[in-house]
């Protein structure tokens, strides 16, 4: 048997964006507009109107906005604001407009000279029908206007009254909608607060800043460290794991299997007699301290992201108070923590799927909250890529829908599409693979598929130039060119970038050749640096810090450009704001070692440009301006002294 509700009269037949048949949110930025786009299908000439449905998640009450129809693309698209962080619900609507089918038919007739008695006493019956369930207010305008198009004026005055525009406006609020049907899936899109999109991240250990040499550093010492780090242009501070360390086989200097007396052991074993992820490490002070630090980084402008690690050395509580929560091998002993040939003999790993799982889930959510709710909104997570998939697609949207404005970072250098998996589940962020990515052609194809496709709706990324593990071999044989090229790289590629402290001042040296672990990692020891010494990078970092504040075009992403020229050791790149007013173009020798020239053929009409024109190029990093004509153009970049342009387009 026939039922009418299987056999709806338009057909919606797709709705973008939209992630996996809907299963997971697209991602953008509070005070944006998400355009929807849809392919909406009905039989014969109806007028058809269509509508994007939207509401907070968790609203019962759908907002509506109209869509418009474009005849060369064949589509529908409408747009939702977007102005608090959270999560927001959409969907489209679509059914025939009767009334406005009705007067389309009646001017062709019209216009063909047809005679349309008949046709005006079928509008007067659509008007009266309207009439019948209208606002009280309206019905007797409606009643008017129905009596006129039957009535026994002239048929021309009412073919004019059928159709002006008060009367459109008055049926297309008062008639009922014919055939309306709705795409059947509701689609998410979640909103993140703007410093997911655009900032400049800065990793340090507090305990590295003593006051006295070779000391364990405190919270309130590192205080001190705060204003230099928002004078180079930094507004989030990254610090490695705060808790209290594990003394079991805890780790010595350059990860020696033996640590000596005042080794402080590695950030990543945590948990011991003082207390585990909800405690701070008593050398670094107490948890007011923490608390104080916090508030004197937000006087700064600086926002606090913490280390969020799944793992636990021998001596943190869980493992005396939930051994439920740990993998025991036949002999009774806690399978230590590795990655062949890497091993962690001072960490031991939760067993995430243990029988008593949910109970952990929620303990790990216990623990960020306890966090969130000290003032902490951004979270850098450890390896989640190697913890279950299902447990980030709980987490995230558990944390976010008390604390929506919080913000996670994936740390996840692994295969591209687990990469991606853990983006499409929740996280703000994601390390990519860019510190592996050298070379303009390397450059170009990996920005290319992370601007051009599906992944610009759902990743974005945080350009990490070096971490306390990743000392690249480009950075050990480069010299001070290769750490400004990779600084500019990731700072203008991205808009957002990070370093970790120490990239400052070139630190290059390498534990042994063909490793990328530094020499004295400060994350086995404690490294006390002068941030002033000769050589330093100060002030070009803050140069480049300032330059991305100062123009939006850089605080964007998707609206990266490549262009071309004819060295293949130099890249090109452009971005421009929404509106066309800041355009940059950046232009960068990616070979420290010598000297190189290219004319730069651009995209004219990427930058608004064509081959008759003139305009200025003033260069961010130099202050030097140059006058440059048409669309291709030369220049020399001498590695020793300046590698890159970061010309601001300007008229002349």
């Amino acid at each position: 048997m026939v039922e009418k509700a299987e056999f709806p009269q338009v057909q919606i037949v797709d709705v973008r964006p939209q992630l996996g048949c809907g299963r997971y949110a697209v991602k953008r930025i509070e005070g944006e507009t998400l355009r929807v786009t849809a392919d909406i299908i009905k039989e014969g000439h109806d007028t058809l109107v269509a509508e994007v449905r939207y509401r907070p998640q968790g609203d019962s009450e759908w907002r509506s906005s109209r869509m418009t129809y474009s005849y060369n693309q064949d589509e529908w698209s409408g747009e939702i604001p977007l102005t608090d962080p959270g999560s927001v619900e959409y969907t489209v609507a679509s059914w025939v407009d009767s009334w406005a089918t009705w007067a389309e038919e009646l001017r062709r007739k019209v216009a063909a000279g047809r005679d349309v008695t008949s046709e005006l006493l079928e509008g007067a019956q659509f008007v009266r029908d309207a009439a019948a369930h209208a606002d009280p207010q309206v019905r007797p305008l409606l009643e008017e206007h129905a009596e006129q198009l039957s009535g026994s004026a002239p048929q021309p005055e009412r073919v004019h009254a059928a159709l002006l525009p008060e009367m459109k406006s008055l049926m297309e609020t008062a008639q009922r909608p014919e055939g309306l049907s709705t795409y059947d899936s509701t689609l998410l899109v979640s909103v993140d607060r703007e410093r997911a999109r655009f900032g400049s991240w800065y990793e340090f250990f507090p305990r590295s800043h003593a006051s006295a040499p070779g000391s364990h550093g405190t919270f309130r010492e590192a205080e001190s460290r705060l204003p230099g780090i928002r004078e180079l242009g930094f507004n989030v501070i990254y610090l490695p794991p705060i808790y209290p360390i594990g003394k079991t086989n805890r780790k010595g200097r350059n990860n020696a299997l033996v640590a000596h007396p005042g080794d402080p052991g590695s950030p990543w074993a945590i948990g011991n007699e003082h207390g585990g992820h909800d405690a701070v490490n008593p050398e670094l002070g107490t948890i007011e301290d923490f608390d104080h630090f916090l508030a004197a980084a937000k006087a700064e402008g600086l926002e606090i992201a913490l280390d969020f690690a799944i793992q636990c050395s021998p001596d943190h509580p869980y493992v005396r108070e939930h051994p439920e929560w740990f993998r025991r091998r036949p002999d009774g002993t806690i399978k230590y923590a590795e990655n062949p040939p890497k091993r962690y003999e001072d960490i031991v790993a939760l067993d995430m799927w243990c029988e008593d799982y949910p109970a952990l889930w929620e303990e790990l959510r216990r623990v960020v909250m306890f966090w969130v709710k000290r003032g902490v909104r951004i979270f850098r997570v450890d390896n989640p890529h190697t913890k279950p998939l299902a447990f980030w697609g709980w987490l995230i949207p558990e944390v976010r829908r008390e604390y929506p404005d919080t913000i996670f970072l994936a740390e996840a250098f692994t295969r591209p599409k687990k990469l991606q998996l853990l983006a499409k589940l929740g996280f703000s962020q994601s390390y990519t693979y860019y510190t592996w990515r050298n070379s303009r052609h390397e450059l170009e194809e990996y920005l290319t598929d992370l601007t051009r496709s599906e992944q610009a709706e759902y990743l974005r990324p945080n350009f990490f130039a070096n971490t306390p593990d990743i000392l690249h071999e480009y950075l050990q044989h480069g010299g001070k060119p290769a750490f400004k090229i990779r600084l500019v790289l990731a700072a203008t590629l991205s808009p957002t970038y990070g370093i970790y402290s120490g990239y400052e001042l070139c630190e290059n040296t390498p534990v042994r050749p063909g490793s990328e672990e530094y020499l004295d990692s400060e994350k086995y020891q404690i490294r006390q640096r002068d941030f002033s010494a000769p050589g330093n990078l100060n002030e070009y970092i803050r140069c480049v810090n300032e330059a991305r504040r100062a123009n939006p075009a850089l605080q964007l992403y998707t609206n990266l450009r490549f262009h071309y020229p004819d060295n293949p050791s130099v890249m090109a790149y452009s971005k421009s704001s929404e509106d066309g007013s800041n355009r940059l173009l950046v232009v960068v020798n990616t070979d420290p070692h010598h000297t190189q020239e290219a004319t730069v053929h651009l995209d004219g009409g990427v930058l608004g440009l064509g081959h008759n024109s003139r305009y200025r190029v003033h260069d961010l990093l130099t202050g030097s301006s140059w006058e440059w004509h048409g669309i291709s153009n030369y220049v020399r970049l001498d590695p020793h002294y300046e590698p890159a342009h970061m010309f601001r387009i300007e008229e002349l």
